[in-house]
């Protein structure tokens, strides 16, 4: 789909921040629109599709946008602290591990049918690197796995909250939730399914149909009312994905270079030296979690294992943006 004029002006004329708040703007207004249940997986393909040229304007004439990705953009690990210390009352954080502005019609459209109130929807930024672990530590944790079996312990950031980690199945997940006035409930799906669904025909297609039969079922919901009953819910992930399968190849010198630092992962350690291609294929950033390499925008090499048709933790806008929802029942 082609960047619109407005769009592309903010992108190449406007401060960081303003430029960076229309990109947001314009993919909840890309993603956040319903779905059509018949022909739902074709529909989030062609979305994906869509976001090409815009992704590729970020990774070619205006690169230096993702520079001040982390300054500019409000992250969803900030918004998840900011609504644990204002909220008074109950509160629950569901944290959806893996979770893109894909799946967010799902959400909406089903909490509006169930009578949930929707007090916020929001585009928001992963951490850099976009992984779990990073994820965990901005909210205080060491780990994704420090949460399970309540034992967060009480030096991260969500005082006083139960926590909760695993990849049940979302009955099991409801029997876990009791009466605590604060929980902290961090679920490996979609992730989970994600890298299973990575390899040579699979991918984005195939996720989308799994993620539209689980953010639709009674089972998913009955869980989301035991988490938000008698407490206002947030609902986010902690970084989305790539669907590198729809990327182009690089080759030659590219290839073999991207192969040497990247492997057949998006991020990787500063190599303290800088790729010689101007635009840039990778770039190197210092976030609050360290120096990272990461693969610039939608590319990707063969490799001798195959290169993942899905994957996540470079500079993507459907790897760094996930959905925030606010509700209650």
């Amino acid at each position: 789909m082609p960047v619109k004029p407005p769009l592309l002006n903010a992108i190449t004329s406007q401060p960081p921040a303003e430029a960076w708040a229309c990109i947001a703007a314009h993919l909840q207004d890309e993603f956040f629109a319903h779905v059509a249940e018949v022909g739902a997986e074709s529909e989030i393909v062609r979305r994906d599709r869509g976001l090409a040229e815009l992704d590729d304007v970020l990774s070619g004439s205006a690169w230096d946008l993702w520079t001040h990705f982390e300054g500019a953009v409000p992250g969803a690990s900030k918004g998840i602290v900011e609504f644990w210390t204002s909220a008074t009352g109950g509160k629950a954080v569901l944290i959806l591990d893996g979770l893109s502005l894909r799946e967010a019609p799902w959400l909406l459209e089903q909490a509006k049918v169930r009578c949930y109130k929707l007090h916020r929807s929001e585009v928001r930024g992963s951490e850099l690197p976009g992984e779990t672990t990073p994820f965990a530590k901005s909210l205080g944790f060491g780990q994704r796995s420090s949460l399970e079996n309540n034992e967060g312990g009480a030096a991260h950031k969500l005082t006083g909250g139960f926590t909760a980690s695993c990849d049940l199945p979302w009955k099991d997940c409801e029997d876990m939730v009791g009466s605590q006035e604060a929980v902290v409930f961090w679920h490996h799906w979609p992730d989970g399914r994600m890298h299973d669904l990575s390899g040579p025909g699979a991918g984005l297609r195939k996720l989308a149909k799994e993620a539209h039969t689980h953010l639709v079922s009674d089972d998913f919901w009955s869980f989301v009312k035991r988490l938000a009953t008698g407490r206002r819910l947030i609902i986010t992930g902690d970084h989305g994905y790539a669907a590198c399968g729809e990327f182009h190849d690089l080759a030659g010198e590219q290839a073999t270079y991207m192969k040497t630092v990247f492997k057949s992962g998006r991020s990787a350690p500063a190599t303290g030296t800088d790729a010689a291609w101007v635009p840039p294929i990778d770039l190197a950033l210092t976030s609050a979690h360290g120096p990272h390499q990461y693969v610039l925008g939608r590319r990707k090499w063969k490799s001798a294992a195959g290169y993942p048709t899905l994957q996540h933790s470079g500079l993507s806008l459907l790897e760094v943006f996930v959905p925030f929802l606010e509700l209650s029942k």
